[in-house]
């Protein structure tokens, strides 16, 4: 009898952590199996980088908690209300203004000549 091997596997998880990676997957442009595997990643990082138990414990908490106080995404309405918002009152440019020096003081001397 042989056997082929797959490089995919079956896993049965639970449905609430399916419905977190495919809330989490979706701005990121990731699957849900995609975003799995990233977070499979970070685990896999933060064991290797010392991350103690604890640590993770209190990470983990401290997500929890904002995940149960998230504001519901904004509508377009509102997004665009408060970039309104911005650009009448000057915030808008202000923050280009701060950006575009802040990437100049970044960029090489060289470059800024040309």
């Amino acid at each position: 009898m042989s056997t082929t091997s797959s490089a995919f596997s079956s896993v049965k998880l639970p449905a609430g952590l399916v419905q977190q990676a495919r809330e989490a997957a979706q701005p990121q442009r990731r699957s849900v199996a995609g975003q799995i595997e990233y977070w499979a990643t970070l685990g896999r990082i933060a064991e290797e980088t010392g991350l103690t138990v604890q640590e993770a414990r209190e990470a983990i908490a401290r997500y929890d908690a904002a995940a149960r106080h998230a504001v519901p995404a904004d509508s377009l309405d509102a997004i665009e209300a408060r970039f309104l918002a911005a650009e009448s009152s000057g915030r808008l440019a202000q923050a280009v203004r701060q950006t575009v020096q802040g990437n100049r003081s970044k960029a090489p001397a060289a470059r800024r000549a040309a």
